[in-house]
């Protein structure tokens, strides 16, 4: 469910914030039909407030996070997740495909996907996890082994800074004038 809104009318981009600890940046005047995920929270997202001056998109959500996200970096949109009934690496079967499975004598192994390249893998051959923020990673995630590899400290770098506000975050305001940042919680404390 989407927690929060914000709108950056220069860019035309609307962002979203929702229960599941992401954020979306919706292209809606681009026309380029985008939509790059970002992930940085343990938790929901409560509120959003944009930067217009620094190109920055601040986040804050229940787990008492304040993201301020760089929005002046060249983002890419995550993969569209593929079907497989096995491995796209080495073709063991999944456990739901019962003819590969009896024709190979294999036992059927759990379906994962490699956030960089999209690709359904097994546990196996997608051993490793690596940040990728310009895809909007913040935090480490599954990826095949072979985009492991290939993945640059380059594109490893932080796109975001990550605070704790200690409390529970339902609203942000920031105030360009002043440099300030106002958040209220459900502790009833403004900061």
């Amino acid at each position: 469910g989407v927690t929060a809104l914000c709108w950056d009318p220069i860019q035309r981009v609307l962002f979203s914030g929702s229960s599941d600890h992401s954020i979306i940046m919706w292209d809606i005047g681009g026309r380029k039909g985008t939509a790059i995920e970002l992930q940085g929270h343990n938790d929901k997202v409560q509120s959003l407030s944009y930067a217009h001056h620094t190109r920055q998109l601040i986040s804050c959500g229940a787990d008492g996070g304040i993201v301020v996200w760089n929005m002046d970096v060249e983002r890419q949109e995550t993969p569209e997740w593929l079907d497989s009934d096995s491995c796209q690496k080495c073709d063991q079967p999944f456990f739901w495909n019962f003819k590969q499975m009896w024709d190979s004598k294999k036992i059927g192994l759990r379906q994962h996907h490699c956030r960089k390249c999209g690709k359904a893998v097994c546990g196996k051959c997608s051993s490793k996890r690596s940040s990728i923020p310009l895809m909007g990673f913040e935090f480490e995630v599954r990826v095949c082994d072979s985009c492991h590899e290939s993945i640059t400290d380059e594109e490893r770098a932080p796109t975001a800074t990550f605070h704790d506000s200690k409390h529970n975050i339902v609203h942000v305001h920031f105030d360009a004038t002043r440099g300030w940042l106002l958040t209220s919680g459900t502790d009833k404390v403004i900061k």
